[in-house]
């Protein structure tokens, strides 16, 4: 729900920090069409009734990373909310990727104390309105009524990282794409907790996708963006999994949705390949380890 200003665990999850990993949410394990009750704990609506009255995201495939993504959209009265824990303390970083189409606009807000499964939210605003291309007035402009996003920007019709970081005890959060890191913002409602994000789709014009998300506690280093300077192909994969890569890759570990490691090389060169033919279809985690950073991506057979 948009905020009005008067005055003013996962699926599943490997780790690819060091930093104490919260949230890692893969689409892919979720079914198409509405979220529902897939993951309450995760995944509910400002209607907090876990999904039951299909006012929160909608999963899809059109648009996505890597075969799903959640899409959040103008229509029917949707509100989705992320569940972060009601966390009293500490310093997180969430991170995910986000799609918005050329004339479309994107929105979230941080909220304060999620009340629990089944008790409506009233509205604990710790942002302002964080919008991506404003009711379609401001394409690639991001801003926000509570800090400063002047020097931050993104671009329609791609994917695009964005790293928002929550001090709960210093109460400031601040958001960063592309490199470029805004100004803080300070948290505008004396509640103590770190509830949640509110994905809402606030306009006619409004119409974002999300995937690939990510929370830990702290912050992510330098080491850990070197494992982003790859990419695997081709995704589905029939037998050779080709990996490219800036620097050598250390390692790679391929696990199935059930956590187990089904094998693994350690090629130490760059751009290497991964023989997959013996594994079954389905879908499969491969973790690739690069200058002592590794990034998990998904990859289906």
């Amino acid at each position: 729900m948009k905020k009005i200003y008067l005055l003013a665990l996962a699926v599943f999850a490997l780790s690819f920090t060091a930093n104490a990993q919260i949230l890692d949410e893969t689409m892919e394990f979720y079914d198409l069409g509405e979220m529902n009750d897939q993951n309450p704990t995760v995944w509910s609506s400002w209607s907090n009734d876990g999904g039951l009255s299909s006012d929160g995201m909608i999963c899809v495939d059109n648009i996505a990373i890597d075969g799903k993504s959640l899409q959040s959209i103008e229509g029917g009265g949707r509100d989705p909310m992320l569940f972060l824990g009601n966390l009293a303390s500490g310093e997180y970083t969430l991170r995910w990727e986000m799609y918005i189409p050329t004339g479309k606009e994107g929105y979230f807000n941080i909220q304060g104390t999620i009340p629990d499964l089944g008790t409506a939210l009233a509205g604990i605003f710790h942002s302002g309105n964080i919008y991506f291309n404003e009711a379609n007035g401001a394409p690639g402009v991001i801003s926000d009524s509570n800090s400063d996003m002047s020097g931050l920007s993104f671009a329609h019709d791609e994917w695009f990282t964005v790293d928002l970081y929550l001090n709960v005890d210093t109460r400031i959060y601040n958001m960063t794409i592309g490199g470029v890191t805004s100004g803080d913002g300070a948290f505008a409602d004396p509640d103590l907790l770190l509830g949640g994000i509110n994905y809402f789709p606030g306009d006619a014009n409004s119409e974002f996708y999300v995937d690939n998300l990510l929370f830990i506690d702290g912050t992510f280093g330098v080491d850990d963006f070197a494992a982003n300077n790859f990419s695997v192909y081709p995704n589905p994969v029939e037998d050779v999994l080709n990996i490219q890569s800036t620097n050598a890759v250390q390692s790679i570990e391929v696990y199935d949705v059930l956590g187990k490691l089904v094998t693994a090389t350690t090629p130490d060169v760059i751009s290497p390949t991964m023989d997959m033919s013996a594994l079954n279809s389905g879908i499969y985690l491969v973790k690739v380890t690069i200058d002592g950073a590794s990034k998990t991506v998904k990859v289906i057979k």
